[in-house]
């Protein structure tokens, strides 16, 4: 099951933190000292930050080492939860592996970034007017790709065991075909 599963994790995992990784690195280079880029009627914009928080700087201002552990060493233990899960579990289709491996890619890269950097880049922001979004990277695009991909199975009804062999049970029970009588 574990070799199965994994070019389908593996796959989506590196391609987040190789994109990752790349467009943080191009933002360092172009827009850290730049004035914010807008674009279509500033509806998305370019805009260099550093976050040492989390999601929209939440915990920027908590003591480092408070900071460190909810920040850093919580996560990855979650995303090792995940690993974990997602070679075990019984019920993941590969869609969901996709989405598992979006979100540890995504997770693990901006990790990666907090636990040697102290911060993770942000340079990107979506909006209308005054209402915008935070700023965001491509991590946390591909954590949100991989929540979203796997909304639709958080509403379904796991199958239960009898539920998957009625089917079966159907097939061998039907009477087998007699000729009809000629009159």
């Amino acid at each position: 099951m574990f070799w199965k599963r994994l070019p389908w994790v593996f796959i989506p995992g590196l391609l987040a933190v190789g994109i990752d990784r790349w467009t943080k690195i191009w933002a360092t280079q172009h827009l850290m000292h730049a004035y914010p880029r807008s674009y279509w009627n500033d509806f998305f914009r370019f805009q260099y930050a550093l976050n040492e928080g989390a999601f929209l700087s939440l915990g920027s201002g908590m003591p480092e080492k408070l900071r460190y552990w909810l920040l850093a060493i919580i996560p990855v233990l979650v995303l090792g939860y995940i690993l974990v899960h997602v070679f075990t579990g019984k019920h993941l289709n590969q869609f969901s592996q996709a989405a598992f491996g979006l979100i540890l890619g995504g997770g693990g890269s901006n990790i990666f970034d907090r636990i040697l950097e102290g911060h993770v880049v942000d340079f990107m922001n979506l909006g209308l007017g005054q209402l915008r979004t935070g700023i965001f990277n491509v991590a946390d695009m591909a954590i949100m790709a991989g929540l979203f991909m796997l909304l639709p199975s958080a509403f379904q009804k796991p199958k239960t065991e009898t539920q998957q062999e009625i089917p079966v049970q159907a097939e061998e029970s039907q009477p087998e075909e007699r000729p009809e009588p000629e009159s």
